[in-house]
């Protein structure tokens, strides 16, 4: 019995984890649309 709880709540924070790290990967993303953007407007005033 403690052996599917252990791998319950191991396979529970693999899980989470997982979508923590998708969610910070769309951050960056979106972080970096902003500066290449920013970029590109800079350069079309120039």
């Amino acid at each position: 019995m403690k052996k599917v709880i252990i791998a319950s709540l191991t396979a529970m924070f693999v899980l989470t984890g997982c979508n923590t790290f998708k969610g910070l990967g769309q951050d960056v993303s979106s972080a970096g649309n902003a500066v290449s953007g920013s970029a590109q407007e800079v350069q079309n005033k120039i």
